[in-house]
């Protein structure tokens, strides 16, 4: 996420620590080049303009202290006006206590609503809601089942009447969760690979019809200054309440993310980071930010473990690791929990200082694969005591998992590495020199 915007603000603030102290000519010279990793990640060269005399009227006169370099300075200075840029705080999605509340869900086809309106659905369903989605996407035949197959995998109902009109549909869906006791209506509208009137009026139609609570505009992210001007034709027309910013996890530039909040104004309430349903997070300016200038965010990475870890399990594992117990399968029930947490490199980049040193490292995804498939070739007993795992179990285990025998040694032997420091830990007897050691079976 943000790689290659996230690289040019590293490579700024690197040289400007280099510095002495902060001048007008290098704060100039640092600012033309915060200019330039805006532009080629395709913000708007308005937001970027502004967003840059900004930072310089900050920057400009700035007392340094003693135990700060410019560089670090300078971070802070950009770190806080980028907060301001993405909306400086958190905006919630407010809903009422009518029944149904309606979120109208518009934007260009391709742009991923009818995952996110899935998405937003599993969102509101973890927060107590009982949610009710409805296909209005009648042009695209396609569109209904796709929302029909994600009602199915997450068990909550659609309403869909094909051959009807998207306006009759968005009216009776309404009746239809008053009746089946569902205080909120989400509603999947058309798009068009481009702007054009019968899409508007369409949608124009439905917002007149149900008179939604709120509407939320998705954007895929990738698309840079070209989000922006969809952006406002959409809010000319609609008036909508927020944005969603989609495929945050493939090769998104921070264009569209900086620039759609400063041009129209609305906040960004959503961001959807892949295909899995519970992929889809609250946007927080702050983190963002940090995301974006390679930071890290770890209050999010708390929030996913949170999220995955079983409390009663942390507290049993917590005591096995004292009593230097943990076994393989303790060790694959973590890593279970890791591959719900998201793609291993999004994870790691959420730790400060670790953005930049896997920016350019070969993650193998699939490693995480292979140890399980190894670990459940191997017998109960083989899981708690590994060391009975001889010549002959290693190479029944190898064939079950489609391994090599290789493998499973490399596995034994850094299993063996872990049990050791746990036990170096239990005793009270960690250092730098335990962690430095440490080498994790991947």
């Amino acid at each position: 996420m943000f790689e290659q915007i996230s690289e040019k603000f590293e490579g700024i603030f690197r040289r400007l620590s280099g510095q002495a102290r902060i001048t007008d000519e290098n704060i100039s010279d640092a600012v033309r080049e915060v200019r330039r990793a805006l532009l080629e990640g395709d913000v708007n060269y308005k937001v970027a303009r502004q967003f840059t005399e900004d930072v310089q009227k900050v920057a400009v006169g700035k007392d340094v202290a003693k135990s700060l370099n410019p560089g670090q300075v300078f971070v802070k200075i950009v770190y806080d006006e980028m907060v301001k840029v993405l909306g400086g705080a958190t905006s919630e999605l407010e809903l009422t206590q009518e029944i149904p509340n309606v979120v109208m869900i518009a934007g260009l086809q391709g742009s991923g609503k009818t995952t996110f309106a899935a998405k937003l659905a599993n969102h509101l369903r973890s927060k107590g809601r009982y949610p009710l989605l409805v296909a209005c996407d009648v042009h695209r035949p396609a569109a209904i089942d796709q929302l029909e197959t994600l009602g199915q995998q997450l068990g909550i109902p659609v309403y869909s009447e094909r051959g009807a009109s998207a306006v009759d549909i968005a009216s009776k869906s309404i009746d239809y969760a008053r009746k089946n006791a569902r205080d909120i209506a989400i509603i999947d509208t058309a798009g068009r690979l481009h702007v054009d009137e019968e899409m508007m009026r369409e949608a124009e139609g439905v917002k007149d019809a149900v008179k939604p609570h709120r509407i939320l505009f998705v954007v895929d992210s990738m698309t840079g200054q070209d989000a922006v001007n969809t952006a406002q034709e959409f809010n000319r027309r609609l008036n909508f309440d927020g944005v969603v910013l989609t495929k945050l996890d493939g090769d998104a530039r921070g264009g569209a993310a900086m620039s759609i909040r400063s041009v129209v104004q609305k906040p960004i309430k959503f961001v959807s980071l892949g295909e899995k349903l519970d992929q889809l997070e609250v946007f927080h300016p702050d983190r963002m930010a940090s995301r974006i200038l390679g930071m890290g965010d770890v209050v999010t990475l708390v929030e996913k473990v949170q999220e995955q870890v079983d409390e009663k399990n942390a507290a049993r594992l917590e005591q096995r690791l004292k009593k230097n117990e943990f076994t393989l399968e303790d060790f694959r029930d973590q890593l279970r929990q890791i591959k719900k947490m998201g793609p291993l490199k999004d994870v790691l980049s959420m730790i400060p200082g670790v953005s930049g040193a896997i920016r350019n490292a070969t993650i193998d995804e699939k490693a995480l694969v292979r140890i399980e498939a190894m670990i459940n070739s191997m017998t109960i007993s083989e899981r708690e005591k590994p060391h009975i795992i001889d010549g002959r179990r290693r190479k029944r285990i190898a064939a079950g998992s489609g391994t090599t025998v290789q493998d499973i040694n490399r596995l034994l032997k850094q299993f063996s590495e872990m049990q050791r420091m746990f036990k170096t830990l239990s005793k009270g007897k960690f250092g730098r020199a335990a962690l430095a050691n440490m080498r994790f079976p991947l």
